[in-house]
C-alpha cells in the first residue's frame, strides 16, 4: 500500500499527533508499504526543513485559525491516485474539509483520526468555542465523517465518547488502537545522559511530568499533590518536563514556591533523545493527572520503559493500564492525585518492581507501534473493495 498521512503541522513542539503518525509510518515502511506526508506548513518554516520521517509535501502557509490552505484542494485531486488512502489527522480545520472536496467522485478512501478531538470534556470546558464549532458542524465536520471510509478510533473510551459531543453525528467506526515504537536506546547511556543534563537529581527517587504543560493536562493539581505528600519523603523530587506553550509555567513555579516545594520541582523543559529516554528509565513513576487525554504517547513511551504511570480515569486507556495492573488510575481532582501519589509511596519497594514487569508487558500487549500498524492495515482491507498488497497502486495518510 502507498499512504498519504494529512497534518495541520509537523511541528512536534505544538503537541498534537505529528508524533504518534510518524511512528506509524515507520511502522507500516517495516511491513512493506510505502508513505508521504502533507502538512499545512510553509515550506520555508523550520520545522519542515528539520522533518527527515519521510517525504513531505508543505502546502501552506495556511490562514487563520481553521487553517484554510488554498493548494491542498488541488494538489490532493491531482495526487490522489498515487494513493490506496489518505488518512486525516485531526478535525476542526481545513485539513478534513478540503480532502473530502478533493476526493469526491474519486476511487481513493480516505480515512479520519479524530485523535480526542470529540471528547465532550471540550464542550464543558469551553462552551463558547464548542457553540463556534456548531456554527460549521452542520456543513464541515460532520459530513467530513459522514463520508469517510472509516473513522478510527485509537479505543473503545474514545469512540462511546465522541457521540456525546453533537447530536448531529453519524460515521462508520472502528478501533483500531495507537501506539508507539519500542525505544532504541542503550539503557544505560540514556540514564547517564539525563543525570548528566541533571547532576542534582542523581540518587533521588522522580516521579516524572512528561507533555506539555497546559492547563488540560492537570499540571497544577500534580503539583499540590506532590507539596501535600512529600514532606515525609525527602529523597523524592517532581520533574517537570515538556514545553510551555501558553506560558503557565511562572504561575506553576510560583505555585510549588508557595506550598514550600520549589527546591524539589526541576522544570526540564522539552527533553528529546536519549535525555529523554533517560527520563523516563530513571523515574520511579510517571504521572499524568489529565482532565482529558485521548491516548497520551508519553503514557505509553513510560509503559515502553518499564515506568509505571499514574494516572487520571480521563486518560482514556484508563482501563488497559488497570488491567494490566500497570499503574495507579484515581479522579482528575486533587484528592484523587494526592492519593494516586500516596499509593505509590505507600506500595513496597519488591511490588512496585512487579509493577515494573507488568508495565512493559503491558505495552507489549497493547501498544506496540507494528501491531498497531497491522490492525490499521487490515481495518483498509476490510472496507475496501479489492484487498490492499504491499506497494500497491496508492496509499496515503492525511
Amino acid at each position: 500500500m502507498r499512504f498519504l498521512h494529512l497534518i495541520s503541522s509537523v511541528d512536534a513542539a505544538g503537541g498534537g499527533p505529528i508524533e504518534g503518525a510518524t511512528q506509524l509510518h515507520r511502522a507500516l515502511s517495516a511491513q512493506g508499504h510505502a508513505g508521504e506526508f502533507a502538512s499545512m506548513d510553509d515550506p520555508g518554516s523550520a520545522c519542515v526543513q528539520a522533518f527527515h520521517a519521510a517525504p513531505l509535501h508543505a502546502l501552506g502557509p495556511a490562514r487563520g485559525r481553521f487553517g484554510y490552505c488554498a493548494r491542498l484542494k488541488p494538489w490532493l485531486r491531482a495526487n490522489s491516485d498515487r494513493f490506496d488512502a489518505v488518512i486525516v489527522n485531526g478535525l476542526w480545520q481545513y485539513i478534513g474539509l478540503g480532502t473530502r472536496r478533493a476526493l469526491a467522485g474519486t476511487a481513493t478512501p480516505y480515512f479520519v483520526f479524530p485523535h480526542g478531538m470529540l471528547d465532550p470534556w471540550f464542550k464543558r470546558r469551553y462552551p463558547l468555542k464548542h457553540l463556534k464549532k456548531w456554527l460549521y458542524w452542520p456543513w464541515a465536520e460532520y459530513r467530513v465523517l459522514r463520508d469517510a471510509t472509516r473513522v478510527l478510533f485509537t479505543c473503545d473510551e474514545e469512540r462511546l465518547l465522541a457521540r456525546q459531543s453533537f447530536w448531529l453525528y453519524r460515521c462508520q467506526e472502528a478501533i483500531v488502537s495507537f501506539g508507539t515504537a519500542a525505544p532504541d536506546d542503550d539503557p544505560a547511556v540514556s540514564r547517564e545522559a539525563f543525570y548528566a543534563a541533571f547532576p542534582h537529581l542523581r540518587d533521588k527517587r522522580l516521579l516524572l511530568y512528561l507533555g506539555r504543560i497546559h492547563s488540560k493536562k492537570g499540571c497544577d493539581l500534580l503539583i499540590e499533590a506532590f507539596a501535600k505528600v512529600c514532606r515525609t519523603t525527602p529523597n523524592v523530587h517532581l520533574v517537570m518536563a515538556g514545553p510551555d506553550q501558553t506560558n503557565w509555567r511562572p504561575a506553576l513555579q510560583a505555585l510549588a514556591q508557595q506550598l514550600g516545594v520549589a527546591e524539589r520541582v526541576c522544570w526540564a523543559g522539552m527533553l528529546t533523545g536519549p535525555v529523554k529516554w533517560g527520563a523516563f528509565r530513571n523515574a520511579d513513576a510517571f504521572c499524568l493527572p489529565s482532565h482529558q487525554e485521548n491516548f497520551g504517547i508519553a503514557v505509553v513511551e513510560a509503559l515502553a520503559c518499564g515506568c509505571p504511570v499514574l494516572v487520571s480515569d480521563k486518560v482514556n486507556i484508563w482501563r488497559e493500564i488497570q488491567g494490566a495492573q500497570a499503574g495507579l488510575v484515581a479522579p482528575d481532582t486533587l484528592a484523587g492525585t494526592v492519593s494516586l501519589l500516596e499509593r505509590w509511596l505507600a506500595t513496597p519497594a519488591s511490588a512496585w518492581q512487579h509493577m515494573r514487569e507488568s508495565a512493559s508487558q503491558c505495552f507489549d500487549q497493547n501498544f506496540r507501534m507494528d501491531q498497531v500498524a497491522h490492525a490499521l492495515v487490515r481495518v483498509l482491507q476490510e472496507s475496501s473493495d479489492a484487498p490492499m498488497q504491499p506497494l500497491a497502486k496508492r496509499s496515503a495518510h492525511v
